[in-house]
């Protein structure tokens, strides 16, 4: 469903500037001028008084960029706290992932409807829920399809869900295991032919600005992205153009992912790697995207890797 935007004033809630959120952030302030929005980021208290480098960084980025900070606690703030912080908005944009906690993206979702809001974008920036459905390895997924429900099970608030499969960076990650360099091989899920969709989180910003401000609006919808989609026989040719060196190519089994699972039942990384193994619901045809019909360039696995590994 689609609809025009000329009705909704643009006070756009950002909740959480992690990777993600910056990013968001990012796209959003590129089209404040154009679009006349009015943009704020929900922070901790904490963030603010923090005397990490790193993060001061962070909070001098955002006031840099003439972003409004609104302040509460995900962990302790309850669905009223957090529904009159999101009242003063028209879309909120939940960019407070899995380390958020347990419950968190109910609560989120819950606040959103109490407070009415126009538009809400709720953290669904990963794989395709439905397809996975309930009782996967990765039982934190459960709780993205309860958001789902409820927001399918009402009328008042419109909402979008941005399906951007893995983060890029993710599958390059030392601790996920899948592109062991030192070791020069690709461990690949489930087998050589399964398929992953990749995103990296600087794309997933622009194209998730892109997608509040699309004309005619999106209403009700999961709207996919996609860097790139490659299996891991191809994602194996690649790091051997990129480093210039011979990959070993070798499979973990779906029965062997869950064996391990299985005796560490609680290692989120584990989890992860049993249900990309299952290839269900994590990739897609990147010419189905919304970055493709809509022309917009985004960053392939290979780019990142030619950016990212040569460095490492």
């Amino acid at each position: 469903m689609q609809a025009d935007n000329a009705n909704v004033k643009q006070r756009i809630l950002v909740i959480g500037a992690g990777e993600l959120g910056l990013a968001v952030l990012r796209g959003l302030v590129e089209k404040a001028g154009a679009h006349g929005l009015s943009i704020a980021v929900l922070l901790r208290q904490s963030s603010l008084s923090t005397q990490a480098p790193a993060k001061r960084v962070e909070i001098e980025d955002i006031r840099a960029l003439d972003i409004a900070i609104e302040t509460a606690d995900l962990a302790v703030a309850s669905v009223d706290e957090l529904a009159t912080v999101m009242t003063r908005y028209d879309t909120v944009i939940s960019c407070a992932g899995f380390a958020a906690g347990r419950g968190t993206q109910r609560k989120l979702t819950d606040a959103a409807l109490k407070a009415g809001i126009k538009r809400y974008l709720p953290w669904q920036f990963g794989v395709d829920y439905d397809l996975i459905g309930r009782g996967s390895p990765q039982d934190l997924f459960d709780e993205q399809l309860d958001v789902r429900e409820k927001l399918r099970a009402q009328q008042r608030t419109e909402w979008v869900i941005v399906s951007t499969g893995m983060f890029t960076s993710f599958l390059f990650d030392p601790a996920f295991g899948v592109v062991d360099l030192q070791g020069g091989r690709i461990n690949a899920l489930g087998s050589l032919d399964t398929a992953v969709t990749v995103t990296t989180a600087e794309d997933i910003g622009r194209l998730t600005a892109a997608i509040v401000m699309h004309e005619p609006r999106i209403v009700n919808q999961v709207v996919y992205t996609a860097g790139d989609t490659l299996t891991y026989a191809g994602l194996a040719d690649l790091v051997e153009r990129v480093t210039g060196r011979d990959i070993e190519r070798h499979v973990w089994s779906v029965a062997q992912l869950q064996a391990e699972l299985r005796e560490m039942p609680e290692d989120n990384l584990r989890k992860y790697r049993a249900v990309f193994a299952m290839g269900r619901g994590v990739a897609w045809d990147v010419a189905s995207t919304y970055n493709a019909k809509s022309g917009l360039s985004v960053t392939r696995a290979e780019q990142w890797a030619r950016a990212n590994l040569t460095q490492t």
